[in-house]
């Protein structure tokens, strides 16, 4: 048809599959929290009114923001939210890489990374992880349009030292240096301090893991207020009401209840820690193997996919 000859040409992410299979399944696909959300988020959500839906809800999301904000001790103003940590991720890309020297992320890293650049027409490059699969700061120390990494970084687990993120965002003083921190909780020392000392330097985090809502899209930037002011252009060039009113108050709730999200970490902290035991006591390698081809995954997936376990690739 003559008019596909204007459409965008982009090979798009793929998602975790939701199973329509019913029964007692383990699923692992996208790495859902396996305990429920917060006890104040089913009291939050009983306490809606239906009659408030009528209405948009507040463009700046301000009930959220300030708890995200002062749960980090920080202003609000330092602090933007989204539709999950994919959008935040989206919007950040759309306001910081648009020169035409390369982004620079991971080879070995989240898959949406390249789906973005491709889409915002942004050039890129992926420097190879190290033997022991970790970064190797000198290949970020090159001339580049921005960079953006996982800590923990995804599929891979691993974290990197505080002092190995902070000699990267020294070095970049005219490049956005993002940190994505959607697994931070289960590990790692999180970069959140140091955008106090850096103003190129942004965190962004999601409520999709170590909150268990993924179900409800909440996600978070934290940064110097004029990468936030910058996110904030960008998303009111867009859709000015990104947060509903549900997500407003039941994030809220789950944000300010620090006690029961430090449980169900330690359990999920706990239960990986085992789990890590009984896989080496069953034979299995305690060295990170490079990742098996596509072709072969799906291969491996077609085989199971009728099978009590799913298993991941993990959106956030």
């Amino acid at each position: 048809m003559s008019w596909e000859k204007n459409t965008r040409k982009v090979t798009p992410y793929t998602p975790g599959e939701q199973p329509k299979v019913t029964g007692r399944i383990i699923k692992l696909n996208t790495n859902e929290c396996p305990y429920p959300p917060s006890p104040e988020v089913e009291k939050a959500l009983k306490a809606l009114s239906v009659d408030e839906l009528r209405l948009y809800p507040a463009p700046d999301a301000a009930e959220l923001t300030e708890a995200i904000a002062e749960f980090h001790g920080t202003p609000a103003s330092r602090i933007f939210v989204g539709v999950g940590s994919d959008d935040v991720i989206s919007v950040a890309f759309q306001a910081f890489f648009n020169g035409s020297d390369p982004l620079l992320f991971p080879d070995v890293t989240y898959s949406f990374y390249p789906v973005w650049a491709e889409l915002y027409g942004i050039p890129y490059e992926t420097p190879a992880l190290d033997e022991g699969f970790h970064i190797i700061p000198a290949d970020y120390k090159k001339k580049n349009g921005g960079i953006i990494f996982p800590n923990p970084n995804a599929p891979t687990g691993l974290s990197e030292e505080l002092s190995l993120i902070e000699d990267i965002v020294s070095a970049n003083p005219e490049s956005v240096v993002i940190i994505d921190e959607a697994y931070m909780d289960f590990g790692g020392e999180s970069a959140a301090a140091l955008t106090e000392k850096y103003d190129n330097l942004l965190v962004i985090r999601t409520f999709s893991k170590s909150r268990a809502l993924a179900g409800l899209r909440v996600g978070y930037a934290l940064g110097n207020e004029r990468l936030i002011a910058h996110l904030n252009t960008i998303k009111y060039s867009i859709n000015s009401y990104t947060m509903n009113l549900p997500s407003i108050k039941l994030g809220a709730a789950a944000v300010r209840d620090t006690a029961y999200f430090e449980e169900i970490v330690g359990r999920v902290i706990k239960t990986r820690e085992r789990m890590k035991t009984e896989l080496k006591r069953l034979g299995f390698p305690s060295r990170i193997q490079r990742p098996i081809s596509c072709s072969q995954a799906t291969k491996a997936f077609r085989r199971r996919r009728y099978s009590n376990t799913s298993g991941r690739t993990g959106s956030l």
